[in-house]
C-alpha cells in the first residue's frame, strides 16, 4: 500500500495533562515516521506543554488568537503533506494501526475525508469522559438535535440524521445531504489538503463550517472508519461547565462577526423545545439514563440529567444575556485541557 504523507495538526494551551499521551500515541503508529509531520500550535501555555511538545517535534508555532480554531488555521496553512489530520491535544489514538486504517478509504478517489465512527470507551476514564463516549458526543444538546457524529448507545446510530451509506467492510462510505449535516470535522478527522485549499478561511478554522462550505461546493463524500478515538473530554463538573460556557459564548461572538456558516438555525424549533422541556423536568432525561444503563451498565449514564440541565441553563442564560449585552470571547488565562 502506498501510504500518503500526513500533517498532524494539534492546537495546545496548557495541555500538560493529556499532550504526552496524545503525542506518544502518534509516534507509536505502525506508519513510516518520515511520512508524518507533527505541527503543534501553542496559544501561550504557562505549564509544561512546550517542554513536552519539543520531545516529539520541533515544528511548534505560536497562536496569538488563543482559540483552538485559530490554532487549526495556522497549522493547516503551514502543513506540507497531502493529508491533514486534525487531532486535539486531548485525543489519544487507541491502537498502533489507527493511522493506516484511517487513510485506507482514501484509495477511493471520491472520498475526501475520514473520521472514526465512535469515541473509545474505557472503564478507567473519568465519569464525564465515559459519559461522552457512551453518548458519542460532548454536548447533550446534539442528541436532541440529531447532529451528532459518533455512535450513540441510546439511538444505536452514529448520527440522528438520515444517511445513505455503503458498507465497505472496514468503513462506511456516505454522502452528506444539506441543509442538515452532522458535526463532523474534529477529534481525529482526516481530509485531503487539496480540498481545504478550495475553502477561503483566514484567522479561524471552524471545522464544521469548513465541511459545510465544501458540501455546498459539491464535495460531500466521506468515510466513517469502524474504529474509535479516545477523547479525554472533562475531568470534573467544573470543567464541563467551563467548556459549555466557552462553547456558547464563542459561538455567539463569532456569529455576530459573521464568521460562522454552519446552519444551526435550520433545525426545527420543536427539537430545541424538547431539549428544554426534557432538561428542566428532569424525569425524561432520567428515563434516557436508565435506558442507557440497561444497554451498558455504567454509573456515568446518570450524569445525563445533570449534563442536560446545566447545558440548558448555561446556553439559555448566556443567550439571554447576549441579547442585552454584547457577547465577548471567554478569557483563557486560566484555561487548562
Amino acid at each position: 500500500m502506498n501510504l500518503p504523507s500526513i500533517s498532524v495538526i494539534i492546537p495546545t494551551y496548557n495541555s500538560t495533562k493529556t499532550l504526552s499521551q496524545c503525542l506518544h500515541s502518534i509516534i507509536r503508529q505502525d506508519y513510516p515516521r518520515d511520512r508524518i509531520e507533527i505541527i503543534i500550535i501553542d496559544a501561550g501555555s504557562q505549564d509544561n506543554t512546550l517542554k513536552i511538545a519539543y520531545q516529539y517535534t520541533n515544528k511548534i508555532l505560536k497562536n496569538p488568537l488563543k482559540t483552538g480554531e485559530a490554532g487549526k488555521a495556522i497549522g493547516v496553512k503551514q502543513a506540507q503533506n497531502n493529508i491533514i489530520a486534525l487531532i486535539d491535544s486531548d485525543n489519544i489514538l487507541p491502537s498502533c494501526d489507527w493511522l493506516k486504517r484511517m487513510v485506507a478509504p482514501f484509495s477511493d478517489p471520491e472520498i475526501i475525508g475520514t473520521e472514526p465512527i465512535r469515541y473509545t470507551y474505557r472503564k478507567k476514564d473519568g465519569m464525564i469522559t465515559r459519559y461522552s463516549a457512551l453518548m458519542g458526543m460532548n454536548d447533550p444538546l446534539c442528541y436532541f438535535l440529531g447532529n451528532y457524529d459518533r455512535e450513540n448507545l441510546l439511538s444505536e446510530k452514529w448520527t440522528g440524521f438520515p444517511v445513505v451509506s455503503e458498507d465497505r467492510g472496514n468503513y462506511l462510505k456516505f454522502k452528506l445531504i444539506p441543509p442538515q449535516i452532522p458535526t463532523i470535522g474534529a477529534n481525529g478527522f482526516l481530509i485531503r489538503k487539496k480540498y481545504l485549499e478550495k475553502v477561503p478561511f483566514k484567522d479561524y478554522f471552524f471545522d464544521i463550517d469548513i465541511i459545510w462550505c465544501l458540501t455546498q461546493k459539491g464535495y460531500s463524500t466521506y468515510a466513517k472508519v469502524k474504529i474509535g478515538i479516545i477523547h479525554i473530554f472533562a475531568g470534573n463538573i467544573g470543567s464541563f461547565i467551563q467548556k459549555q460556557k466557552r462553547r456558547i459564548k464563542d459561538y455567539l461572538y463569532y456569529q455576530t462577526k459573521g464568521l460562522r456558516t454552519y446552519q444551526w438555525k435550520n433545525f426545527p424549533r420543536g427539537k430545541l423545545v424538547k431539549f428544554v422541556l426534557y432538561s428542566l423536568t428532569f424525569f425524561p432525561t432520567l428515563f434516557q439514563s436508565l435506558k442507557g444503563y440497561w444497554k451498558k451498565q455504567d454509573s456515568a449514564w446518570f450524569f445525563h440529567p445533570l449534563a442536560c440541565f446545566l447545558s440548558c441553563f448555561i446556553y439559555g442564560g448566556i443567550k439571554i444575556k447576549s441579547i442585552i449585552f454584547k457577547t465577548k470571547i471567554q478569557s483563557r488565562k486560566s484555561w487548562q485541557i
